[in-house]
């Protein structure tokens, strides 16, 4: 007969029920071993990774960086068991020394001044610190961007850099992108022969108020930039050789305020007779170099008169491609006792044997008489002149930034310090 203890447990079957434990002691008692021997396994566990060789992987990935770890898996004592070998990271060094944040500014730019522009403009891309010394005016004394074909916002930009000194020549300019209504601070500024629209120039002229040389060679100009420039009024040099566009009026003023003047080259500007009395009647009395070639027929004995007695210091006079003069001109030009160059190519009115009277200037040294006379006959003249250098500069120097015998990239005799090697930006 089947009793009611059939398929307990034997602790259930053999225990009377008064001794069994309450459940929540059971319970408790279970619970109570289970997490003391978790605890227990889990620091045997991490204890055994920590001391032994064979750490597990996942250990490893835990309490070591990646690039730390090495496997290793050598010998047939490994079987097929990988253990990590792992190390620990390296503190990093302090350095005691300096670096480049604690040098001072006077320090770093004179670092700076020792490098060429195109890498003194990468060093002011670095940080805001390091483009504030890239372009502080020291450093940009005198800079020749002659070679870059296209001239716009960095023209702007090196103007403001307070630059003294610019050279760009043959260069197409566009809008210059000024950020400030501050005058600029260049000095001599050769801008020969570029292609620039007269807003464009007129913005760049209007800011300039320190220039002692400047070169607008073959420019078309107006009204308002003449006007500009005789806000310059410690100009020295000043080569407007081919230039248009302004009227006698202007002209007549620019050249009353530029007092200071002692070089001027306007050959070959777009001039009427009228122009040319504006020139005569206004010029400074201190010009010791003067340029009026090609005025053809607009240029006339009485002008010559009025020129003579108002700069009695020329020593170097232009007026080739003059048809009006005559040997009539030669007592005039004797009353220049300071006379050592003359030219006057092409003046077809005088006649080549009335050339050697010019034995009687003492001081004269140099003759340009091209297209007077032939060169069979040019022997001759040279022996009935010994003095002088007949025929020997073909072309007028007279204010440019750089006479055409010279191949270096001076301008005015002076050297730019930041020269463009290939293009700026």
């Amino acid at each position: 007969m089947r009793t009611h203890t059939q398929g307990l447990s034997p602790f259930f079957c053999i225990r009377p029920l008064q001794e069994l434990p309450s459940l929540n002691e059971y319970l408790e008692g279970s619970m109570l071993s289970i997490s003391q021997k978790s605890k227990r396994g889990k620091r045997e566990r991490i204890g055994d990774g920590l001391d032994t060789e064979n750490t597990p992987h996942e250990l490893i990935h835990q309490w070591s960086p990646p690039h730390k770890q090495r496997v290793v898996c050598k010998g047939k004592e490994n079987g097929e068991n990988q253990f990590v070998l792992a190390r620990r990271p390296r503190k990093r060094r302090e350095f005691s020394g300096l670096s480049w944040d604690t040098l001072p500014d006077e320090l770093l730019l004179g670092i700076l001044s020792c490098l060429p522009l195109q890498d003194l403009l990468r060093m002011s891309r670095v940080c805001k610190r390091w483009h504030r010394l890239a372009f502080d005016e020291s450093l940009w004394h005198s800079v020749d961007l002659v070679g870059n074909p296209q001239l716009d916002q960095a023209l702007g930009q090196v103007l403001m850099a307070g630059v003294l000194g610019l050279r760009c020549p043959c260069t197409c300019i566009g809008e210059p992108h000024f950020t400030h209504t501050q005058n600029l601070r260049v000095q001599h500024m050769d801008l020969s022969s570029c292609t620039v629209s007269t807003p464009f120039l007129d913005d760049i002229i209007s800011r300039c108020r320190r220039l002692e040389n400047l070169s607008l060679e073959g420019l078309e100009l107006s009204d308002w930039i003449i006007q500009s420039l005789s806000q310059n009024t410690e100009l020295v040099r000043l080569n407007l050789c081919g230039c248009s566009g302004f009227s006698p009026d202007s002209l007549g003023e620019m050249l009353k305020s530029c007092s200071r003047l002692e070089e001027l080259n306007l050959s070959w500007c777009d001039f009427s007779t009228d122009h040319v009395k504006a020139v005569v009647s206004n010029i400074p009395s201190n010009i010791t170099q003067l340029n009026l070639s090609g005025y053809r027929q607009n240029l006339t004995m009485e002008d010559l008169k009025d020129l003579v007695e108002r700069c009695p210091h020329l020593v170097n006079l232009d007026l080739s491609d003059s048809v009006l003069m005559t040997t009539s001109s030669f007592p005039i030009l004797q009353q220049l006792q300071s006379l050592r160059h003359l030219a006057l190519s092409r003046c077809y009115q005088i006649h080549p044997a009335a050339l050697v009277d010019f034995e009687k200037f003492p001081e004269l040294q140099t003759l340009e008489v091209y297209g007077l006379v032939q060169d069979t006959y040019l022997p001759i003249l040279s022996k009935s002149l010994p003095r002088l250098q007949i025929n020997t500069r073909p072309f007028s120097g007279v204010a440019r930034p750089t006479e055409a015998t010279r191949r270096d990239r001076a301008m005015w005799g002076m050297t730019c310090r930041l020269i463009l090697k290939g293009y700026l930006f």
